[in-house]
């Protein structure tokens, strides 16, 4: 289940996505994001789930590689279902049993959060997939760079959010070695209780916490053996520029978002 995780992940690969700048990635996840939270018609996420195969073909990351992702989440998705599904007032009543009851509208509600949170995971995903740790410092750090003025240290937040991500993929496997280790040792994580379970996992967390202080210990004095002082007078080895394809992929999230208000505006006068 730990290696499902591809959050953090980079997947190197020579693909038009991939060569983009990391600014327009970054921006293009922030307009998918608003697109995928304003969806409410079929209309909607059917345009939306177009353009997440349209991105997901130009990345060229295998298909298998993305959904693999997915499986970490199955027990929210299914939570979600459940939670919609039962907890959705109005509709036509489907079926009523107990203090459980179901309505067309609690169905509609349930499929669309589960399609949504999908795509949000397979779409947001490609930005570390297709984006190397320092593309995406460097990306994150210029977007902030305006915000500088009134004091917001765009280099130390840009620093620590690559860090972050850096580290998810390398807990992970630490974490699997653990469950490993401690498996071969006689430790039980599968049978019990949930109190029984909770208590199996202390084994496990414990010297992952050990480990992860120890890494950050490490980087930090490697950070100080060469020097590091922050942004102040750093320079970049790849100058980041904007390119047409840039533009254009900037230019096509601009107007999906617009057909999305198109279609928000013709279904609320009644066209659609």
């Amino acid at each position: 289940m730990l290696r499902d995780i591809t959050l953090g992940q980079y997947y190197n690969t020579a693909s038009p996505l991939h060569a983009m700048d990391p600014r327009t990635k970054i921006l293009g996840v922030i307009f998918y994001m608003v697109i995928l939270f304003t969806a409410s018609t079929v209309w909607e996420y059917a345009l939306a789930a177009i353009f997440t195969v349209f991105v997901i073909k130009v990345s060229r990351v295998p298909v298998r590689f993305i959904t693999r992702g997915l499986k970490p989440i199955v027990i929210i998705m299914l939570f979600t279902l459940v939670l919609n599904l039962f907890m959705t007032s109005g509709g036509k009543e489907l079926f009523h049993w107990w203090i459980f009851r179901v309505t067309d509208l609690g169905v509609e509600t349930a499929v669309k959060m589960a399609v949504r949170l999908v795509m949000l995971i397979m779409g947001t995903s490609l930005l570390t997939l297709t984006t190397s740790p320092i593309a995406l410092t460097g990306g994150i750090e210029r977007l902030l760079s305006p915000f500088r003025k009134i004091g917001v240290p765009s280099h130390e937040i840009a620093m620590m959010m690559s860090i972050a991500l850096r580290f998810i993929p390398i807990l992970m496997e630490e974490t699997d070695k653990i469950i490993k280790a401690q498996t071969s040792r006689g430790a039980d994580f599968e049978s019990g209780n949930l109190i029984q379970r909770v208590k199996a996992m202390v084994p496990i967390l414990v010297p992952l916490f050990v480990g992860a202080f120890r890494r950050a210990d490490e980087l930090a004095v490697a950070m100080e053996c060469r020097c590091y002082n922050g942004g102040e007078g750093r320079t970049s080895l790849r100058e980041l520029r904007f390119r047409r394809v840039d533009g254009g992929a900037l230019c096509a999230c601009v107007i999906l978002t617009a057909a999305m208000a198109a279609l928000k505006i013709l279904r609320m006068v009644g066209v659609l």
